[in-house]
């Protein structure tokens, strides 16, 4: 008799991420989604996948070239989840091709046309003449291919044209004949690589048109339209160019050397990113053999490395910013961030902080509620001290100028600042040195514990006050991530938070904290004390549930656990945006667990807990998703939600993400992430748009 096939019990963090991915894909095969907006989420599958292999694939080699002995007993896994991986990255990537093929054909029922330097007629190509010469000549310098020695040390995730250029047959005129040979003793090199200078220039050239049309061009295009100006002074002669970019590892090194400080050590790190090895080559598909067996003989790939053959077109996260052409009825419709009307009001907002908490769901309500905190307290003469942690940073930090502003005025002002938020590391040491210079006490964290959490603290005569997040204190991000902020004057939870800061000072003290949750403190042992609560009730009969909104879920022992409260009869619901190692409804595993994706116009980010307790529910927001590293090697921290209306609120963004029937996907473990159906005559439901109503009926209505 054959044996049973054991159902999946846990999905590799990994390969549950590529199936995450391709969400972000399935939006942009949305008919319902604005075509404008689905060339956005395009570009957003590739930028994602492009730090996917920067970091993740990276790493994977690197624990494959490992001899440590633990990671060389797991090698067969990792050979296992590498070899998927590429299987998803070429299924997905002809599933990519199609799609954007098909959106920009879209585009040309709306007279948006992509041109390319085939298709010019005389009045373009007279333009694109001047255009080189008046911006794009000196970005665009060839290097001959025999003077590279290896081409993984130019810089990644930039695309590069490799050309082959052909002589034209010679005059038959002897003197002509005659110069032409000495020329080509001259020129030995056939082949030649080019930069396209998009981040000089951006990846979009509007082209002139007689037609009613918008004509669109890729730079990558116009730069081979502008060849023969390139090699100017070489003679005529035929063309070749094929795109392709490459992928590095994006590990830094930390030098150790006691000699360097935390800053300079950082900063050095980030330049040795920019030396790591190439783990992933995408080139055009129509790249003859003969230029790519030579392309790949200059570059230090191991066997193990991808290698990918693609469109003509490489580094489509810049599709995030094609031009709209004034076609604002191919974009979503704006959504103005509301203003609730305690942060509009005359007065003082700390003062309405101490008599009840308040909230904010950004980006339905606006960042600058936080600011008109920081603003105020910044400047009352009560308020002695500011502290704050500081994940990532916006490019003109409204948050850094309020602190900044705060220190002037005399207040005691700490910045707890993570040098190592990953890519965001050089904006993050430019503000440690502006408010280092500004009187700002900057304190860097421990070495080995990530500080995540997103805590202020704000010390008063009158009253101490705190935030806290389940994001940064970014006003980009507050834009389009979807994150909460609470302010409260409760001193049980105010005085942990300053407790906090001083965790930060001595991680691995023994300090105890009875509100928060605190990473890596006791967090994950109080969670799954909370889960063993909701088991043991469900076992005596008693009402037990548990809802989650959060980013990854991917620690074994939370998804062991989660499964032992299915198994009890414990219903669980959870809105998960990104890897999710659980395989939900699978009976006498996980047919109590229902587990929902939400892609929208928003990026889904906060994190949220409601446990039943018996019918007493217990509500939580923090910056901590269920990861080994949140929960380990990280300081995060969960705060308990005890304010009615926040409350509710938070159990109605659960609900609506789980009632989603028109932007949800239905997550299984498998990567089928089908979309719900709905019944005859059943209401479409949006969660983010049915947020967004909500809030706005209520500022309205007070």
């Amino acid at each position: 008799m054959k044996k049973k096939k054991e159902p999946l019990k846990y999905v590799e963090r990994d390969v549950s991420w590529m199936y995450f991915n391709r969400r972000i894909l399935q939006e942009a095969q949305n008919e319902q989604i604005p075509l404008l907006e689905r060339l956005s989420f395009l570009g957003i599958y590739s930028n994602n996948l492009d730090e996917f292999f920067r970091v993740r694939v990276a790493s994977l080699n690197r624990m494959l070239e490992s001899s440590h002995r633990e990671l060389k007993m797991r090698h067969g896994e990792i050979r296992g989840t590498l070899d998927r991986i590429n299987e998803l990255n070429t299924t997905y990537a002809q599933e990519y091709g199609k799609t954007i093929d098909h959106v920009f054909s879209l585009l040309l029922e709306h007279n948006i046309r992509l041109l390319n330097e085939t298709q010019l007629n005389d009045e373009q190509r007279e333009y694109l003449k001047q255009f080189f010469f008046t911006t794009l000549n000196g970005y665009t310098n060839p290097i001959w291919f025999t003077e590279i020695d290896d081409i993984g040390r130019l810089e990644d995730n930039r695309i590069y044209l490799l050309v082959r250029r052909k002589e034209k047959a010679p005059s038959t005129d002897e003197t002509e004949k005659k110069n032409k040979k000495e020329d080509n003793k001259k020129l030995k090199h056939q082949l030649a690589i080019i930069k396209v200078p998009v981040r000089e220039h951006g990846r979009w050239v509007k082209v002139p048109s007689s037609d009613g049309f918008d004509n669109i061009m890729y730079l990558d295009d116009v730069v081979r339209f502008c060849l023969p100006l390139i090699f100017m002074g070489f003679g005529d002669a035929d063309y070749e160019a094929y795109s392709f970019k490459f992928t590095k590892d994006a590990e830094m090194e930390i030098d150790s050397d006691a000699d360097y400080g935390v800053l300079q050590k950082i900063q050095r790190g980030v330049s040795s990113r920019r030396l790591g090895d190439p783990v992933r080559l995408i080139y055009d598909g129509n790249m003859p053999k003969d230029m790519r067996k030579k392309l790949l003989s200059k570059m230090n790939m191991g066997e193990l490395d991808t290698t990918l053959p693609s469109s003509r077109y490489q580094n489509h996260k810049d599709l995030m910013s094609f031009p709209d052409c004034g076609h604002n009825d191919l974009k979503y419709p704006k959504w103005t961030a509301i203003m609730k009307p305690e942060f509009l009001s005359q007065r003082s907002i700390l003062d309405q902080i101490r008599q009840h908490d308040l909230f904010i769901h950004v980006p339905y309500h606006s960042f600058d509620s936080y600011i008109r905190v920081l603003n105020e307290a910044a400047l009352r003469p009560d308020v002695k001290t500011i502290k704050t942690t500081l994940y990532r940073l916006a490019k003109d930090s409204k948050v850094v100028k309020a602190l900044i502003c705060a220190a002037r005025n005399g207040k005691k002002v700490t910045a707890v600042v993570e040098l190592l938020a990953r890519f965001d590391e050089d904006s993050n040491i430019k503000w440690s040195k502006r408010m280092q210079e500004e009187g700002i006490n900057v304190v860097f964290g421990v070495e080995g514990l990530k500080i995540h959490s997103k805590l202020l603290y704000i010390g008063s005569k009158n009253g101490d006050i705190a935030c806290i997040g389940t994001g940064n204190f970014h006003e980009g991000n507050a834009r389009t991530y979807t994150d909460y902020l609470m302010m409260t004057a409760r001193p049980q939870i105010v005085s942990e938070v300053e407790k906090v800061f001083s965790f930060i000072d001595r991680p691995f003290s023994q300090v105890r904290f009875r509100e928060l949750m605190v990473s890596p403190n006791s967090m994950k042992l109080r969670l799954l004390k909370m889960i063993d609560t909701e088991i043991a009730n469900a076992r005596n009969g008693r009402e037990a549930w548990i809802k989650i909104k959060i980013n990854h879920i991917t620690d074994t022992d939370m998804v062991k656990k989660l499964y032992q409260a299915s198994q009890a009869g414990v219903k669980i619901s959870a809105a998960v945006r990104g890897n999710c190692s659980l395989v939900p409804g699978v009976k006498g595993q996980s047919e109590n667990i229902r587990i929902v994706g939400i892609i929208d116009r928003y990026l889904e980010h906060s994190r949220i807990l409601i446990f039943c307790n018996g019918g007493t529910p217990r509500y939580f927001i923090g910056s901590a998703d269920w990861m080994p590293r949140n929960l380990l090697s990280r300081i995060e921290v969960y705060t308990p939600v005890y304010y009615y209306p926040m409350q509710k609120d938070l159990e109605r963004t659960i609900d609506l993400a789980m009632a989603d029937n028109t932007h949800a996907r239905i997550v299984d473990g498998y990567g089928t992430d089908s979309v719900p159906v709905l019944a005859e005559g059943e209401k479409p439901i949006r969660s983010q748009e049915e947020l967004y109503k909500a809030y706005h009926e209520e500022s309205i209505n007070g």
